[in-house]
């Protein structure tokens, strides 16, 4: 069972994602400027997946307050609150596990970059390359002309660091224009509680993870996250021009 799952991710991910870094490679002989480019390829694809989380994150959060109305309501009764979560999930049409896929894709598709380079520049297999697939026999392994991508990057791994911090900030402070100010109840609020740890608790993992690795992940990593930046600011500017327009005064017509 397991031989055949890996038969499967090894055909279905990790195979075609080597080969079009070689082919990239063959093109552009630069794997920094290689792993950038099936970076974005990568992303600009799981567009409308990365598209469809955002919208449901949204609506999760919009419905936050109401949410936590029936949880206060039915807190001493588990069975009844969990039917009248699950009836108000369907009346708003909402799925509260639509963010995990692209979340899980991503996880994947990580694991399948992370052979993909370790294979394209520490020990290069060519026997996985496709027939119409050029042989570059040997890979430069050193990335922009002074990153060597088999060996770990402290500068890297801090730049990615960063940009997870603006980034986790970002949507924070999306999460605070969209929640509705609550009263003070005297008791601590976990839920932002756990976004302020968020703050901090995912640049640090992705120091460790930039750290741990060979400096080709977090190459990937950042232009990982500046590409989904981008993609937030794009969101958000978009939201807010909506906005802008729904809220100008209609003027009359002349009589």
């Amino acid at each position: 069972m397991f031989e055949l799952i890996s038969n499967m991710f090894t055909t279905a991910l990790y195979q075609p994602l080597f080969n079009a870094l070689i082919m990239i490679y063959n093109i552009i002989p630069d794997m920094g400027v290689s792993i950038i480019i099936i970076t974005v390829i990568i992303r600009i694809i799981l567009l409308p997946l990365s598209k469809k989380a955002i919208e449901s994150q949204k609506k999760m959060q919009e419905i936050q307050p109401e949410l936590k109305e029936i949880q206060e309501k039915y807190k001493d009764n588990k069975q009844k609150k969990s039917e009248e979560m699950m009836k108000f999930y369907k009346e708003k049409k909402v799925n509260p596990a639509a963010g995990c896929l692209p979340l899980i894709v991503q996880l994947v598709i990580l694991i399948a970059l992370y052979r993909v380079f370790l294979n394209a520049s520490v020990e290069f297999d060519s026997h996985l390359l496709y027939s119409f697939v050029t042989d570059p026999e040997s890979i430069n392994k050193i990335a922009f002309g002074f990153i060597d991508i088999t060996v770990r990057s402290i500068p890297l791994a801090i730049i990615a660091a960063g940009l997870q911090f603006w980034q986790t900030k970002m949507m924070m402070a999306k999460q605070k224009k969209i929640q509705k100010p609550k009263k003070d109840s005297g008791s601590p609020d976990f839920g932002s509680i756990m976004q302020q740890q968020m703050l901090f608790i995912a640049p640090i993992m992705t120091f460790v993870i930039g750290l741990t690795f060979p400096a080709a992940l977090p190459i990937y990593w950042i232009v990982t996250t500046i590409f989904m930046i981008g993609q937030q600011y794009h969101i958000m500017h978009k939201e807010n021009k909506e906005k802008d327009s729904s809220e100008k005064p209609k003027l009359d017509p002349v009589k």
